[in-house]
């Protein structure tokens, strides 16, 4: 049986799989677009995505006519990408695994993207193994989309609803920047390092943002069902009482770090 990784003591985003494939937002097209204006996606090029989860980087490169595999230790989320990618008319490999231990062959890909994962990682690993089967002149790109918590939003109301039920959580409050991944690949001799960011909104309809919240690291990869229930029926208080627009509009942040092998 394959092997489902957890983060951290409680958190195991495989429990998560069926409302983190309905329910969390992929990166916008915005952000694919960034990638191809920057030259770092090149068709017929090969794509190594990290902590792939259910696809949302590497379908979104191989819509741009990469050949791309996608390496996660979670099967449940394997299979639910698998499913997005037959709808999505793309086809994607994807691998059980770590991407501090990766399977590919020293040298074997142009590219390789973490998308909403590094901060699980054994950072310094992660960035040593990226090296190692980049090719010369190879690209990483690390990438996050964060919702962003403002005073008296509901994404602030949600955080705090979540740190109630779970007060072990540790991801509230976020900025969505974060300048430390610069200093993994500079550790790791990546070269040409750069960042850049811009903020969208996302519309969730009020069933959506439950969902996106329940396959969240704080809810459902962490709590038990009796108690992921409770939280739930409590949000949908809250969204019922004191925000009631439909679809909400909510605030998020795209933050890129990329760096290159030297050759």
């Amino acid at each position: 049986m394959a092997k489902t990784r957890t983060f951290g003591a409680k958190v195991d985003f495989g429990k998560t799989a069926s409302d983190y494939r309905a329910y969390r937002a992929g990166f916008p097209p915005e952000f694919f677009e960034a990638l191809a204006e920057r030259g770092w996606v090149r068709p017929a090029e090969h794509a190594l995505d990290l902590g792939t989860g259910t696809g949302t980087v590497a379908r979104g490169l191989a819509k741009l006519g990469m050949t791309v595999t996608g390496v996660d230790p979670a099967s449940t989320l394997l299979d639910e990408a698998a499913a997005l990618d037959r709808e999505a008319g793309v086809d994607v490999s994807y691998r059980i695994g770590f991407a501090e231990k990766l399977p590919e062959a020293s040298e074997s890909v142009q590219l390789v993207t973490a998308g909403q994962c590094w901060h699980w990682l054994d950072r310094a690993a992660a960035a040593r193994e990226a090296s190692r089967v980049l090719v010369p002149g190879g690209r990483i790109v690390i990438a996050h989309f964060d919702w962003l918590p403002l005073a008296g939003n509901v994404v602030e109301a949600t955080e705090e609803l979540i740190l109630m039920h779970n007060p072990s959580w540790t991801m509230a409050g976020g900025n969505g920047i974060y300048p430390g991944w610069l200093r993994d690949l500079a550790e790791a001799s990546f070269v040409g390092l750069e960042t850049f960011s811009f903020d969208v909104s996302v519309s969730y309809s009020q069933e959506a943002w439950r969902g996106r919240i329940r396959a969240s690291a704080g809810v459902k990869a962490s709590l038990g069902t009796a108690a992921i229930e409770n939280f739930d029926a409590e949000l949908s208080a809250i969204l019922r009482e004191s925000y009631t627009e439909d679809p909400l509009s909510v605030p998020h942040r795209v933050w890129v770090a990329s760096g290159v092998k030297s050759s």
